[in-house]
């Protein structure tokens, strides 16, 4: 698996917006990622950023209903990662954002 087909993409909620504020980012990776590998990815992917620690969780599958179908939602690998702090900020949302 290549560093950069580990990070799926991030995730916007609430939650997580109040978290940037403490330097904690989250993302959707890979489901065969482990921590390490989120690290080196992370470092790799993102100029002057160092990794302090990296927690992961799997998301079950929802039920989903459209009418009288039910499915579920695919669940997926979430990776909360902790940056040092002396390492820069990551611009998830680009340069134009501010």
């Amino acid at each position: 698996m290549s560093l950069y087909d580990v990070i799926r993409k991030p995730i916007i909620t609430e939650a997580s917006m109040q978290a940037m504020d403490q330097k904690k980012y989250t993302f959707e990776v890979a489901a065969g990622a482990h921590k390490f590998l989120i690290k080196q990815a992370i470092e790799a992917s993102f100029e002057g950023v160092k990794v302090a620690s990296v927690n992961t969780t799997n998301v079950k599958p929802k039920a989903k209903r459209v009418g009288r179908y039910t499915g579920k939602k695919s669940g997926y690998k979430k990776a909360i990662v902790t940056l040092t702090a002396d390492s820069k900020s990551i611009d998830i949302f680009g340069e134009d954002a501010e």
